[in-house]
């Protein structure tokens, strides 16, 4: 487990820093205009979902972690022929090979961690990940910003060659986990007699969870770097440092509150959390909504935005220990990968049409922009409320299996013949 959080720590890291400076990289520094620039980062996208639904059948026929190694190697060599490339064909082909060894980095190390887990470490271990993802995303992309040059591609071709290093440097850590198979949370999941999708949709819970995961994801994540973005500038007059202000506050709530949260997570149900995180979010909103439209001064406008994002990294701290482990818990035995894929799957469908649907409302229709995603948010109380009634009880809330094996206390005693 060790091995397998510091080598999210690494990815995260390879990856902040280059992320935040691809559209420049792009559009400026290789000369090939912003509709390039575009076409690449659409591309992330389109190759995530063309490879995810092969990739949860892989994980569960060959393992996590020879899926890992093969997307660690796919997304070294497209990182570094990202950084040398010169034409438009070569830099979105490059592009392709990286998002999708990225996506499929995603379910496999998810499996890994399941693996490698049990019902009652699952949520602190899903915790650490998004912790150390969060951790290692600022800490890339602060020294890539340092490192960078627009005036110099070969500053850029650096970042590119450290993002692919980081990657290999992962398959040598990947290479050596010795996987243990981890027992599931007794009687929650039939067991799976196939890989198909089908079976997957039959599974009721989980097509609830999904529909609840792409809300989750579209309110939020497909908002970020883009309506929320544009609607803060246009509306409420935000300043570019104070955008950049507001996504250090959402990291920086992450980092503090994640293990703070934890211990109460562990003890509610599951469904109430990610209910909870709906009215979080709703608040976070209406808080948008008075920066854009409450007419006060720039200075409040600004304070109500950058508490926006912070209130969003509340409910991210919540749901990281929430959502996952449901997942593969939800999942019949085996299962895990296939599972984990067809999540992944839902969350970048989510964050493609979030940021296509949420950019052009931002920043011209800002009242409807506000109180469509406030409605999305306390969609997701409701759906979340829903959900639980279709969960067992030890799928909402796992700390009561580990309360019934205390007050049973161990097996029942043999019984005793009676003397004649």
């Amino acid at each position: 487990m060790r091995r397998i959080h510091v080598g999210n720590a690494l990815s995260a890291f390879g990856l902040g820093f280059t992320v935040p400076f691809l559209y420049v990289y792009v559009a400026q520094v290789r000369g090939l205009g912003s509709m390039t620039a575009g076409v690449v980062l659409a591309v992330f996208a389109v190759a995530a979902l063309v490879v995810l639904p092969f990739a949860g059948r892989a994980i569960v026929r060959r393992g996590p972690r020879p899926v890992l190694l093969a997307a660690l190697v796919t997304a070294a060599l497209g990182a570094l022929n990202l950084g040398l490339a010169n034409s438009a064909t070569t830099v979105v082909l490059s592009a392709a090979a990286l998002g999708a060894g990225q996506a499929v980095m995603q379910p496999s190390l998810a499996t890994m961690i399941v693996d490698c887990s049990s019902a009652d470490t699952r949520s602190r271990a899903f915790a650490t990940q998004f912790f150390l993802q969060n951790l290692g995303l600022g800490i890339g992309g602060l020294i890539g910003g340092h490192i960078v040059d627009p005036d110099r591609a070969s500053s850029f071709t650096l970042l590119f060659a450290i993002e692919a290093a980081m990657f290999l440097v992962l398959v040598v850590i990947m290479a050596t986990v010795r996987m243990p198979h981890a027992p599931k949370i007794g009687g929650d999941a039939p067991q799976a007699k196939g890989g198909s999708w089908k079976q997957l949709m039959g599974n009721r819970a989980m097509v609830q969870l999904s529909v609840l995961g792409f809300v989750l994801f579209f309110a939020c994540y497909g908002q970020f770097e883009s309506g929320l973005s544009a609607y803060g500038v246009e509306a409420a007059g935000i300043s570019t440092s104070a955008l950049g202000t507001a996504m250090a506050a959402n990291t920086a709530m992450i980092v503090v509150a994640q293990f703070a949260v934890l211990k109460f997570v562990e003890r509610r149900k599951r469904s109430r959390v990610i209910a909870a995180v709906g009215l979080i979010w709703a608040v976070a909103w209406l808080a948008a909504g008075y920066a854009g439209l409450g007419h006060s001064s720039q200075t409040m406008a600004t304070a109500a935005f950058v508490s926006t994002y912070a209130l969003f990294g509340l409910g991210e701290a919540m749901l990281s220990p929430t959502v996952a482990p449901l997942v593969a818990d939800l999942a019949p035995t085996g299962m895990a990968g296939q599972y984990n894929s067809a999540f992944a799957l839902v969350k970048q469908l989510a964050l493609a049409i979030g940021p296509a649907v949420g950019g052009p409302m931002g920043a011209s229709l800002h009242g409807p922009y506000v109180v469509t995603f406030l409605l999305f948010s306390l969609g997701i109380t409701a759906l979340a409320l829903r959900l639980g009634r279709r969960l067992t009880p030890v799928q909402d809330q796992p700390s009561l299996a580990r309360s019934r094996v205390v007050a049973q206390g161990g097996p029942a005693p043999e019984p005793v013949a009676a003397s004649a």
